[in-house]
């Protein structure tokens, strides 16, 4: 079984940022966390966003903010993995560790850091002005050095503390303060099992089997980690993708609803319409 969760930041003990740039044919695909801060900007690709109870897409221009120990995975779209695509994916990414300045922390002026403690867990999309700014300040991190780097950072933790109602929480983040190292072995095997099978028909049993669990135990299990139930959580991952062939395709809606593991129409418009609150045709015109 692979190992997943203890995913850590290459760094020295005494760096407070890191900067990284994703560049290749598709973004790291298991599920991970790390006590670091996270900010991430997608220059180029689409994929399914996953963090604790959140289902969800990234694109290019998306910012996303994650705390401490949140599990996620930035799971590229299927198209990036096949052999024969020249299909891209681009991000940059800094990474927060505030125990390199824990003793900063203390001071008057700087209490305002003690407030992202308050982020442990959760992740986050930034919007509006702030979601601008961002990405304007990332654009030339990676020029800087030294004391224009620290405050380069320090602006941006300035940007995502003062924007508001622009910083929306995806996830409830109370609920996801991130697992221990078994724990998210198991949950990257599920959901690697869950991505690639998902548009297909998963029994209980099989799924349970990937945890190595019975089936009453993976229920509780993964509800206790998703605060959703399997089957929930599957719907969600399938009317996801149905939204993005909704946009981007010109399939009809049958054939939508069939290619993403749908048997019935009428089931698949109404799992629709209770994730999306709209019928898929509604949601079509609305995003085309």
């Amino acid at each position: 079984m692979a190992k997943v969760i203890s995913f850590q930041v290459p760094k020295s003990k005494k760096e407070f940022v890191r900067y990284q740039e994703d560049r290749g044919k598709h973004f790291y695909d298991k599920l991970h966390q790390h006590p670091q801060l996270q900010l991430t900007v997608i220059l180029e690709g689409k994929g399914q966003f996953l963090s604790g109870d959140y289902v969800g897409r990234f694109q290019p221009g998306d910012v996303f903010f994650l705390g401490e120990n949140a599990p996620h995975v930035f799971r590229s779209d299927s198209e990036y993995f096949e052999e024969e695509s020249s299909l891209q994916v681009a991000g940059n990414t800094i990474f927060f560790d505030f125990e390199a300045i824990q003793i900063l922390g203390e001071l008057e002026d700087l209490e305002g850091l003690n407030h992202f403690r308050d982020f442990s867990g959760g992740c986050f999309q930034v919007k509006g002005i702030p979601q601008e700014e961002i990405k304007q300040e990332m654009q030339r991190f990676s020029m800087l050095k030294g004391l224009d780097r620290f405050q380069s950072a320090f602006r941006l933790l300035a940007i995502l503390d003062r924007a508001g109602e622009e910083l929306v929480s995806l996830n409830r983040s109370v609920l996801s303060r991130g697992f221990t190292e078994r724990d998210g072995s198991r949950m990257n095997q599920v959901m690697q099992f869950l991505l690639e099978k998902r548009f297909e028909k998963i029994a209980l049993e099989e799924v349970a089997a990937v945890a190595n669990l019975s089936k009453e135990a993976f229920c509780r299990f993964f509800k206790l980690r998703t605060r959703k139930t399997f089957t929930q959580y599957l719907l969600e991952l399938r009317i996801n993708e149905a939204q993005k062939l909704l946009r981007e395709s010109d399939l009809g809606i049958a054939e939508i609803a069939y290619q993403v593991g749908f048997e019935n129409l009428s089931y698949f418009n109404r799992g629709f319409k209770k994730i999306a609150g709209i019928t898929p045709k509604e949601w079509r015109k609305l995003n085309s």
